[in-house]
């Protein structure tokens, strides 16, 4: 069980990423409730008594995300001010926030039930350099897997249009153009045709379901309205047409998806972002078994790659890395990037600062 001192740190571990990720008004929530949260209310207690590791099971983007629910719903006017950014004294901040947890308890305290579904499909703009790179390993066709696909957003990255530094890819009609600031050189251009996308979660969302767009919206944070405007409109393309997402354990449905036939001429591609620290250590050995026997059986007419984004929590940043089969079996870093899409670095400047494999419990969730 954590420490009520353990519990009120993580508050401000968020709030190191919340400044380092441009976010100041977060940063100075985060902050507030680290140094104010009080028991006055059931969420409060609860929050302050949490019986897992806080910030590996991302307590205050829990908290964050139901307190933004009811500035979105226009229920609660002090901490409205407060998410406007014109409340900025750490105890009138946490004033409001505790008086908003007394006035809305029940409304807040449900919202810890789960982990925050950050589904963003900025992350596509990042995660295409790895599946680009696949296409200029072995060819352009791809048959695309992907665990804790939430609520499917990022399965959409095959109808997606990308700028990625002045390189235009995927349709260029698309309804969304994922446009990160670029940092580097452009990506060299490559023929990419993903001809599949298939995805898995253990709490899958249904995003064209309105109350589950509201909580979406809900985690995206006041201060990036632009990616709030991009999310309504990627739940527009859902609705559509609709993506393959089931209910499924990541580790059981991958070895399925493994033992499947394999298209000649098409690479099998996993891809992940921002969910390996959420995965149980015994689900994450599985995965890692199951890609290397795969990738052992893995041959030139039928190739098998892995593409991740996952945190490193050292520099508040994303690691874009990709492996593959046969023949690139180790690790390669492609870019750094922020958590969200805003940016994406190609290239990274000294790979020894990346730390290539962490366990599960050494990532944390940046929101």
């Amino acid at each position: 069980m954590a420490t009520e001192e353990n519990v009120r740190g993580a508050f401000h571990i968020q709030e190191f990423y919340c400044r380092h990720m441009d976010a100041p008004m977060y940063a100075r929530l985060c902050a507030a409730i680290g140094d104010g949260l009080t028991r006055a209310s059931r969420t409060g207690a609860r929050v302050l008594d949490w019986p897992g590791e806080p910030t590996r099971d991302a307590l205050p983007l829990r908290l964050c995300g139901g307190l933004h629910a009811l500035v979105r719903a226009g229920r609660d006017a002090g901490l409205a001010a407060v998410f406007a950014g014109e409340v900025i004294d750490p105890g009138a901040i946490a004033a409001a926030v505790n008086a908003a947890l007394v006035a809305h308890d029940d409304t807040i305290f449900p919202w810890l039930d789960g982990p925050p579904q950050t589904n963003e499909p900025g992350r596509s703009g990042a995660l295409i350099l790895g599946l680009m790179e696949i296409a200029r390993r072995y060819g352009p066709k791809i048959e695309l897997l992907e665990i804790g696909s939430s609520a499917g957003l990022n399965l959409l990255i095959d109808r997606y249009a990308f700028d990625l530094g002045g390189v235009r890819v995927g349709p260029p009609d698309s309804p969304v153009t994922i446009r990160p600031e670029w940092r580097g050189d452009p990506p060299a251009p490559v023929d990419i045709d993903i001809v599949s996308v298939r995805g898995c979660d253990v709490q899958p969302l249904d995003a064209t379901d309105a109350a589950v767009e509201a909580r979406l919206l809900a985690y995206v944070w006041p201060e990036t309205p632009a990616r709030a405007e991009r999310l309504g409109r990627a739940i527009a393309m859902q609705r559509a047409r609709s993506v393959d997402l089931v209910r499924a354990d990541a580790a059981d449905w991958i070895e399925a998806r493994l033992a499947e036939p394999q298209a000649a001429g098409v690479t099998r591609v996993l891809m992940h972002s921002v969910v390996w620290q959420y995965l149980p250590e015994e689900v994450a050995n599985r995965i890692r078994a199951a890609m290397a026997a795969a990738g052992a059986r893995a041959t030139a007419e039928r190739p098998l790659g892995w593409v991740m984004m996952e945190p490193n929590r050292a520099f508040a940043q994303q690691i874009v890395r990709v492996k593959s089969w046969p023949g690139q079996t180790e690790w390669h870093v492609l870019a750094t990037a922020h958590a969200h899409g805003t940016w994406v670095r190609n290239g990274i400047l000294d790979e020894d600062r990346v730390g290539y494999d962490l366990p599960a419990s050494a990532k944390v969730e940046a929101g």
